[in-house]
């Protein structure tokens, strides 16, 4: 299945049990000592406040039209809070798709944190035009994470 042909669709309220596991899935497997699966309740409390104040979570679907992975994209401010897909999705392509969606539906630039630590997604996001504009510190994880950003060309 090709990037473009990728299944994605607005999240649903049925949605939100798979996408949290799939969530605890990917970031078990990123290496990070953090007890993902603790938080739990914290992923669901974020994403119904994100939709509420008017976020847009896009989900995109595996084969069986199950959630594969998802985005998070603040259309006001640009801010994309969350990338994730699921283990068995890594290198298939979903990400692109989520990222590209985000894209479509930005209002030309994109910002984001990523845990400087995690060479695999700072890979994906710089390959996708995201360049590096500064340094922070996850409040949750106190790890240190990249500010990336995107502008679309002629923005």
């Amino acid at each position: 299945m090709s990037d473009a042909d990728r299944a994605l669709r607005p999240f649903i309220e049925a949605d939100l049990e798979a996408i949290v596991e799939l969530w605890v899935a990917a970031w078990s497997e990123s290496g990070f000592v953090v007890d993902f699966g603790a938080r739990r309740a914290w992923l669901e409390t974020r994403l119904r406040a994100f939709q509420a104040e008017g976020g847009l979570i896009l989900v995109g679907l595996d084969a069986g039209a199950r959630p594969a992975g998802f985005v998070t994209l603040d259309p006001k401010t640009g801010f994309l809070d969350q990338l994730c897909v699921a283990p068995s999705e890594f290198g298939s392509g979903l990400a692109t798709a989520l990222i590209d969606a985000a894209k479509r539906k930005s209002r030309g630039v994109i910002e984001l944190e990523v845990n400087e630590a995690n060479a695999r997604a700072r890979r994906l996001y710089e390959r996708e035009g995201f360049a590096a504009v500064g340094r922070s510190v996850n409040s949750q994880s106190g790890l240190p994470t990249l500010k990336m950003r995107w502008i679309a060309q002629g923005g």
